[in-house]
């Protein structure tokens, strides 16, 4: 196995100062040494050692720059670099956007970026006056925009602990009723799953999210439901239906009663609506769906408890508009590749792009289907579903906190009591 660049870099500061040092006749032999030990050509390696430890070496032929290893800088100085996204102006500018995408990645954010600033300025809504600026929002790469936003990105961490993670998708579906293939390549399969909104007191009645997301395409709609009960999770469900671009081709849910249900079943069977589910109690059988319950639900609601008539309306009120936010302005990116090599897992993902121009790009969607959303994006300002996004967050989380904690669950005459034998002891001998 070949040297690491470290290792290498050691070599040349080891051998250089004797190579400089002495005789043509011993310089052959430290330079016989050196080729064996880093497979370099000869002419390369004798350059190396002739050159360690000076700051610059211009080439000839093109007057390149060659970094030498070795060199060490005056004790107390720093690299200074040109600065060119140092600007106030161009950082409050990447916060703005930032901030109006809801805190996207920086593979994301350039895209979203390029993808927002030219309509802004069309619809004359934002513009951004310096051209410097404007140029180097549009060029901007991912790992700068990354850096730079480091610090905002501590500050305004969403605090609390998400219980979905994404995983690989698994085939071994337990098929319920099957009127087509299960094809990921085609829009219209999709999985669906709730989230619920107890605020860490599952008791009682509370809202219930209903996630549904085309596997293709990762266009997704939302939906609030009053519970979880059969009725309810199948209204949602209809509703959700009529706003896909496209006809719902498939289903995959987990197992759960409000999905694996007579009133479920017969609604596939008449529709002709592929019906599968995943294993029981592997959340990675769902995992794009699982995935969005954080990137779409948890971050835009929160984990308050939800469960009042009012905070019903206006979590319909927001989802809304998160669809449209979500869906045609909101890249993603989705997984090509996944190679292990040892211990490291590499992934290959495609180039991000919105669930809008994913439908656009498909050639099996209509072209009526492409059209009627075109025109609906026409009418889009993303600045002002922002501002509504916002505006009905603030009052959904002022309900929450108003209503105060949940009060506690009530007990019937056969409960068992509170306290426990077991219960007194451990916290007799565990005091914390």
């Amino acid at each position: 196995m070949g040297l690491t660049m470290r290792e290498r870099h050691a070599i040349i500061r080891e051998l250089s100062s004797r190579f400089q040092r002495v005789r043509k006749k011993e310089r052959s032999r430290i330079l016989d040494e050196f080729v064996r030990l880093t497979k370099y050509t000869r002419c390369y390696a004798a350059f190396v050692l002739r050159n360690c430890g000076k700051k610059q070496v211009r080439m000839v032929a093109g007057h390149r720059i060659v970094f030498i290893p070795g060199h060490a800088r005056p004790p107390g100085s720093k690299r200074h670099r040109r600065g060119l996204y140092r600007t106030k102006a161009f950082l409050d500018a990447l916060q703005q956007f930032w901030a109006l995408s809801d805190g996207l990645c920086g593979k994301r954010l350039t895209v979203f970026i390029s993808e927002v600033l030219p309509l802004l300025e069309r619809q004359g809504t934002l513009s951004v006056a310096d051209q410097t600026v404007r140029q180097q929002l549009l060029g901007v790469s991912a790992a700068t925009a990354d850096r730079l936003l480091a610090n905002t990105k501590r500050e305004s961490q969403l605090r609390g602990r998400s219980l979905t993670r994404p995983g690989s998708l698994l085939k071994h579906h337990i098929a319920i009723r099957t009127f087509a293939d299960w094809n990921d390549q085609r829009p219209g399969f999709c999985e669906v799953d709730l989230v619920a909104h107890d605020g860490g007191a599952a008791f009682d009645d509370y809202c219930q999210t209903l996630t549904l997301t085309d596997i293709t395409t990762a266009w997704t709609e939302t939906e609030a439901v009053k519970n979880k009960a059969q009725i309810h999770v199948f209204a949602g469900l209809q509703e959700v239906r009529t706003r896909l671009p496209f006809p719902l081709l498939g289903i995959d849910s987990d197992n759960g009663s409000e999905f694996i249900n007579n009133e479920l079943l017969r609604y596939c069977n008449d529709q002709k609506i592929t019906f599968t589910r995943g294993r029981p109690y592997r959340k990675n059988d769902n995992c794009f769906v699982e995935q969005k319950n954080y990137s779409i639900v948890r971050r835009t609601v929160g984990y308050y408890r939800y469960d009042s008539t009012t905070q019903l309306h206006l979590l319909r009120s927001l989802y809304a508009r998160l669809r449209l936010y979500t869906n045609f302005f909101l890249p993603v990116m989705k997984l090509k590749a996944k190679t292990r090599r040892g211990s490291r897992l590499i992934r290959q993902y495609d180039e991000p792009k919105t669930p809008f121009r994913r439908v656009l790009e498909h050639p099996l969607i209509p072209q009526h289907i492409k059209d009627n959303l075109s025109s609906l994006y026409a009418t889009l300002n993303v600045v002002l579903l922002k501002r509504e996004l916002n505006h009905l967050q603030n009052l959904l989380f002022r309900t929450a906190l108003l209503a105060g904690p949940p009060p506690k669950p009530s007990l019937s005459r056969h409960a068992p009591p509170l306290e426990h034998p077991w219960r007194n002891t451990f916290y007799r001998h565990n005091p914390e």
